[in-house]
């Protein structure tokens, strides 16, 4: 079991981890391509957040969200 483990450790830092090694190197060049992964992500959320605010403008102009604002009929 413990060579599994041993071998799972060694799987990451020598094989999967090496393109951030290659980040953290790069960090010393320039600050910009070293978080380029961290753009992108940075990227992707901001267009999906602008997806989800016009889909919520187009719910809203057609008036589908229109909700009340009790829960329950008891509370009206």
């Amino acid at each position: 079991m413990k060579a599994f483990f041993e071998a799972l450790g060694a799987l990451f830092t020598d094989f999967l981890f090496l393109p951030l090694d290659f980040f953290r190197s790069l960090e010393l060049k320039s600050w910009w391509a070293a978080n380029i992964v961290n753009w992108i992500f940075i990227v992707i959320c901001i267009a999906a957040f602008a997806y989800w605010m016009k889909q919520l403008k187009i719910f809203k102009d057609t008036h589908e969200d229109d909700q009340d604002t009790t829960a329950h009929s008891f509370l009206s």
